[in-house]
């Protein structure tokens, strides 16, 4: 068996990753692609490795007999690799096709061994290595049937993105028989070439063959191994974390992304806090319904989204503003405090990091699971002199709850001590009380107060995001609203916002189902004798771990079962003890986590 790899490529996308270097020369955790590539190739004890080059191909040929490959190695040179794309790089090979079997490879991609692994294992001589399509992926697409017959090669411009399910995403991996390089796939080439010239791409053959009545090509669906192309620098950024072998660089690399894991389509997340079972589909097929309005059209003003924001909550406009998240509106507000300011930590630091710590007055429980109630604070403020005081309630990230009597009773001790009182209840619907102070009559009588609310996590749609401020201090508001830009959110956040009331009877049952999984999940993960369980009123669980550390079982859970969870330890540090936080997922990624734990905890 032999192997092709089409690497005449300029790869412009990588900007200066590839001014000086071709493609398949660029780094992932310090090794070449080509390097990589190679290496894994070299186990399969192949006869030849045919290596079409052309942009840099000296430079890229001179690097390649540096490493110690022992394979021997075929140059095939494209000269006019910047007029044609890779149809005429395979073709100008094609000989090499028709000499025995061959797996097909495109320079820049990045796999795991496995990945050839299940290709060269598979009995059938003629495979198209193919993966579920994921929004991320880019290219060429196939329909399948259950025989793994290819139905249609599907060029990107042409993807129906109402029939995704149905995709395969080709990952430019194939392995042909010479039967087929022979009396099929080259003829076509050559055919096609001819008639449509050089500037097409490989797959344009295949997707002819498979119109046939019979043909050899099948489909290998990819299990568990992961992969990925690079074609520009987000992509280098992605693979880094995806491949590097160093656990604790993969944990730093993914949670410093704050995000995104769309691109990780195996990933679990459960570091990021959202509502596990809201929107319903209903809402999400009424936005998608007015997508392309909403992608064309400008959003209103501030004005406007206030409207809407106070006809969501029950209060006036002039007593709320809407904010391009909640962090917008923290942010603004936090700069606009004067005098010294309390905090109780550990909370969500988004808070205390946009305060001057010289005017930071903190209170650190050194209760049992950082635990605190009204009569804590109370004590703990009371002579200490500060102007403002923030609570989180439910805090983040112990949960750790106070009783909406308990908040009024801090309201009124917050007004006589003179006290602006800024309570972020974003976490407050998934109490059992489920009781907000973005009350008209609570905000109206008591001006001092300031309550901050992220719709992202509470309601599910942390890409729009959306977070509210409402007070009677009516200054406060309107400064907030000339300090943050007139288009703060975009027209998905305002439509979210115009069709939110029709969907309050849904909210209720989301909210009611996700309080019987927490139930639920804090049962499960209570079996383990090495998980203790603080009690929580939000969608996350803090949990302290006994005979192992949270550093370990983090790495444990990413690099074995693609879990991400947050490793508390350093934050919560200082005691010794081990601290996680677990978001509260739906029932099905809950079980995963469960399932995963029982081989790393007793």
């Amino acid at each position: 068996m032999n192997a092709i790899i089409l690497a005449a490529g300029m790869g412009k996308r990588l900007k200066e990753f590839t001014r000086d270097n071709t493609k398949c020369m660029v780094k992932v955790n310090g090794v070449t692609l080509i390097e990589r590539m190679l290496s894994q190739l070299d186990k399969q004890n192949l006869d030849k490795i045919v290596i079409v080059v052309g942009y840099r191909s000296q430079h890229l040929i001179d690097y390649i007999s540096t490493l110690d490959v022992k394979t021997p190695i075929v140059y095939v040179e494209n000269p006019i690799y910047d007029k044609t794309n890779n149809i005429y790089s395979l073709y100008l090979a094609s000989d090499y096709l028709c000499e025995d079997d061959t797996l097909l490879f495109e320079s820049d991609l990045i796999f795991e061994d496995g990945v050839i692994e299940e290709l060269v294992s598979d009995p059938r001589p003629t495979l198209a290595l193919v993966d579920k399509y994921e929004a991320w992926m880019d290219g060429t697409c196939v329909k399948i049937s259950a025989d793994d017959t290819i139905d249609a090669f599907i060029s990107g411009k042409k993807l129906d993105y109402d029939e995704v399910d149905e995709y395969y995403k080709t990952v430019n991996i194939y392995k042909f028989s010479k039967n087929f390089s022979k009396n099929c796939y080259v003829p076509f080439l050559k055919a096609y070439s001819s008639a449509l010239g050089n500037n097409e791409y490989y797959e344009q053959v295949l997707r002819v063959i498979t119109m046939l009545d019979e043909t050899e090509i099948r489909a290998k669906r990819l299990s568990s191994h992961k992969w990925y192309e690079i074609d520009d620098v987000q992509d280098l950024d992605i693979a880094s974390s995806m491949f590097t072998t160093d656990p604790h660089e993969k944990v730093k690399l993914l949670q410093s992304r704050f995000g995104g894991y769309w691109r990780y389509p195996k990933l679990i997340d459960f570091c990021y806090l959202v509502n596990p079972y809201y929107p319903p589909k209903r809402m999400i097929g009424e936005i998608k319904n007015s997508f392309e309005t909403l992608l064309c059209e400008y959003p209103s003003g501030m004005r406007v989204n206030s409207l809407l924001a106070a006809k969501n909550f029950g209060v006036q406009p002039e007593e709320i503003v809407v904010g391009n998240g909640a962090a917008e509106l923290i942010k603004a507000m936090m700069e606009s405090l004067v005098g010294k300011t309390g905090f109780i930590r550990p909370t969500f630091e988004e808070y205390p990091n946009r305060f001057l710590k010289e005017e930071s007055v903190v209170m650190m429980p050194e209760t049992d699971g950082f635990r605190y109630n009204a009569d804590d604070v109370i004590s703990y403020f009371c002579d200490k002199d500060v102007s403002n005081l923030v609570i989180v309630n439910p805090d983040n990230p112990t949960g750790n709850y106070i009783p909406r009597a308990d908040v009024l009773r801090l309201i009124d001790w917050a007004a006589e001590m003179g006290i602006k009182l800024i309570i972020d209840e974003s976490f407050v619907d998934f109490s059992e009380e489920n009781s907000t102070l973005i009350d008209s009559n609570i905000l109206a009588k008591n001006p001092h107060l300031v309550v901050v609310k992220s719709i992202s996590k509470s309601y599910g749609v942390p890409g729009l995001r959306l977070g509210v401020l409402a007070s009677g201090d009516a200054k406060l508001i309107a400064d907030i609203k000339r300090d943050v830009a007139i288009w703060n959110i975009n027209s998905f956040g305002e439509f979210y916002m115009q069709i939110a009331e029709k969907y309050k009877s849904d909210y209720v049952l989301a909210l009611k189902k996700f309080k019987e999984e927490r139930r639920r999940f804090v049962e499960l993960l209570s079996s383990f004798k090495s998980i203790r369980v603080f009690p929580s009123e939000a969608n996350y669980l803090l949990i302290e771990l006994c005979g192992i550390s949270a550093e370990e079982l983090t790495k444990n859970l990413l690099i074995n079962d693609d879990i991400l969870v947050k490793d508390l330890t350093q934050k919560l540090g200082g005691s010794g003890k081990e601290f996680m936080r677990i978001a509260i997922r739906n029932t099905e990624d809950n079980d995963k986590l469960i399932e995963a734990l029982r081989k790393y905890l007793s």
